[in-house]
């Protein structure tokens, strides 16, 4: 249960706007809450510095979490980034060099200001995450700790463009969502009678992002740039990396405790994409009291015992059945003293016929060629919320279109913490094609939930720089690494690993339908198992508290769908994703915000260059003069040498249209 706290150990005080002038003139808007009397007492600061509006977009969640954490000694400086919300200048695509410099501006900024000690912590969630760690690389002097959340150390890894060299339909989701959100105008009580023609800036630099993420279809430049784990030892400062089992980022958790030399935690629990204080799916935790001990640890010398607890906690969750959203989550908290862990161990189960064993049988040849509409049960790339239907339902369809491999009942429970790994031989009758695994505990009554899966476009099997083509009819040996889990297996299921080579609607499907060829007792599977220790279960965290949130009037209640349609005529399959956010009033700044959003992926059976990926926003924001309604819209299809991509921008001022723009571009693809 979330309890809301009133009183502080310091007053609070709310400086908004405040405006943080940049080196080439550009000013950077900022809300700060730090205690009354930072003045005379001066605290350290904390920068979170993300692109979705600070007055309108994250204000729900930034009432929660900032003052909090400012009652209890610190300064909390939330600014928009140049080009968004209320800050002047243009923005132009994630992550660039001007941003990390600006944030660097910004940090001196804060340590120099009378109210501040000059220690300054970074932190922030997904965009925020990222930047706390690129900018952690460029070591501004008084940046002293970071905590990171929901993000990646590699941004072609597992970021929302690409995955094991596949593209991942939410690129163009999110670019969707990039280009309504960018058309927005500022906010007419906080910049002025300048509001308009900043707004008019903005709508002539419109452009689609994926044009350009289309373009880098292999690990280059581009991606590296940003990465951290390019070098891992640029970062000298102390991390802190969390997220979610059921977030898309939570493998670069444990890759940072393993990459970086530094004081380091790291922290997964059963969470969406979400700050863990909200909990989506619950438990939740009191994050903001763990924050707050980072921050006096590092930031203010004092030190409670947190380094001396065990470096890596996660929430083992237990063997449950499926569901397309969860309102919690059953498990328990296990600590390891660092990863890898000691506490974990390799179990080699090899790939028999039809089995998982361990000795390996010969046996006759097995083909897999799976149809293209496989995946579509397997959930969204990422989760978004508790009530949000994105995640993977009974798996049972798909385990029936895959080439599969099932243990025996356990006859004890099974602990899995970490990434099982799949070293397999096989044989291929295409030049390209994409493996994917899926590992599934399997009731007894034929129940199959989702664990974990993978997946690698046999192009990169040597190299996610450099892909070639797979030597036809030759035996290939490769090894797929798939997510990260935390799960416990339960006495009498049965663990059954999947083999397909399609996956979509989350992976774009390759031109070819492959067929692929495996012997029997040529792989093998790797699975991470943990030995129980005795203060598992632990309760390691308080219940979440958090400061009164903002005050609203809610004049549209959220809904959110999954519809699936299949037409028998055409055999052609068409999953929707529809998310109605709701409209809010704020009547404490006189604003009102509101968005929808619907994603329809589509394909037809055994026609790979049938997919089609339409998707639109609509984001609308009311205050002061200002009245703008942002309708975008992203189209990607394909053929089998190139991309489609389509979209357009409406906007509308007061119901009546002022501006609009679309593109339309063929892209080659490249090892796709």
């Amino acid at each position: 249960m979330t309890q809301v706290v009133t009183v502080f150990p310091r007053k609070v005080a709310t400086r908004d706007p405040v405006f943080i002038t940049m080196k080439d003139g550009v000013r950077l808007a900022a809300t700060i809450w730090l205690p009354e009397d930072a003045d005379e007492r001066p605290v350290p600061a904390i920068l979170e510095l993300i692109p979705y509006r600070r007055r309108d977009g994250t204000v729900f969640r930034d009432m929660k979490m900032h003052p909090y954490v400012a009652g209890h000694g610190f300064a909390c400086c939330r600014v928009d980034i140049r080009g968004s919300g209320d800050s002047e200048g243009l923005l132009s695509d994630e992550y660039t060099e001007l941003e990390q410099e600006d944030a660097c501006e910004i940090i001196a900024w804060l340590a120099g200001q009378p109210w501040c000690t000059g220690a300054v912590g970074m932190t922030g969630i997904s965009w925020g995450g990222f930047n706390a760690l690129q900018v952690a690389v460029r070591r501004p002097p008084a940046l002293k700790a970071i905590i990171a959340l929901c993000c990646s150390d590699d941004r072609y890894a597992d970021d929302v463009h690409y995955y094991g060299g596949n593209l991942l339909t939410e690129d163009g989701m999110w670019s969707s969502f990039i280009l309504g959100l960018g058309a927005l105008p500022p906010d007419p009580q906080i910049v002025g009678p300048r509001w308009r023609s900043m707004w008019r800036e903005r709508l002539e630099a419109t452009s689609c992002w994926s044009s350009t993420w289309l373009r880098h279809q292999r690990r280059d430049a581009y991606w590296k740039r940003g990465s951290v784990c390019e070098d891992f030892a640029a970062i000298d400062i102390p991390v802190y990396a969390i997220s979610g089992w059921d977030d898309t980022y939570f493998n670069a958790v444990p890759r940072l405790m393993a990459g970086l030399t530094g004081p380091r935690k790291g922290l997964i629990g059963p969470w969406t994409h979400a700050y863990p204080f909200l909990g989506e799916p619950g438990p939740a935790i009191h994050y903001l009291k763990e924050a707050i001990r980072w921050w006096r640890h590092w930031l203010e010398g004092i030190d409670d015992g947190l380094m001396e607890e065990p470096a890596y906690t996660t929430y083992l969750k237990d063997s449950h059945r499926p569901a397309h959203c969860y309102p919690d989550h059953p498990g328990r908290w296990v600590r390891d003293p660092a990863w890898p862990s000691p506490n974990v161990q390799d179990k080699v189960l090899f790939l028999n016929a039809g089995t998982l064993e361990n000795d390996p049988t010969e046996g006759a040849p097995m083909r897999l060629r799976s149809p293209v509409t496989a995946g579509r049960d397997c959930g969204r790339y990422g989760g978004y919320g508790r009530n949000v239907p994105d995640m993977a339902g009974d798996q049972r369809r798909e385990d029936g279109v895959g080439l599969c491999f099932e243990t025996s009942p356990l006859d004890a429970d099974m602990d899995l913490l970490g990434a099982p790994a799949l070293d397999i031989t096989l044989g291929s009758d295409s030049a390209s094609g994409t493996l994917t695994a899926r590992l599934c505990e399997v009731f007894e009554d034929g129940v199959s939930t989702l664990v974990t899966w993978g997946a690698l476009n046999l192009r990169h099997r040597a190299s996610f720089e450099n892909p070639s083509p797979v030597p036809v009819g030759e035996p290939v040996r490769l090894r797929l690494s798939l997510n990260h889990c935390g799960r416990r297996i339960g006495r009498g299921n049965r663990l059954r690993l999947v083999l397909s080579n399609q996956h979509w609607p989350v992976l774009w499907p390759q031109p070819a339908m492959p067929t692929f060829t495996v012997a029997p007792g040529t792989s093998r599977l790797t699975l991470p198992v943990r030995t129980p220790q005795p203060d598992d279960g632990l309760r390691l965290f308080d219940d979440a508290e958090i400061s009164p949130p903002v005050a609203m009037d809610v004049l549209e209640d959220e809904a959110h769908s999954r519809l699936l349609a299949i037409e028998a005529a055409t055999r052609r399959e068409t999953l929707t994703l529809t998310s109605n956010h709701g409209r809010i009033h704020l009547p404490d700044r006189g604003n009102e915000t509101w968005s929808r959003v619907s994603d329809c992926m589509s394909i037809t059976e055994d026609d790979p260059l049938s997919a089609r990926l339409d998707t639109g926003w609509v984001l609308g924001y009311r205050s002061g003069e200002a009245n703008a309604e942002a309708t975008s819209r992203v189209v990607v299809t394909a053929t089998e040498e190139k991309f489609r991509l389509e979209w357009r921008l409406e906007v509308r001022e007061n119901g009546e249209r002022i501006f609009e723009r679309e593109g339309g571009e063929w892209i080659d693809r490249d090892h796709l």
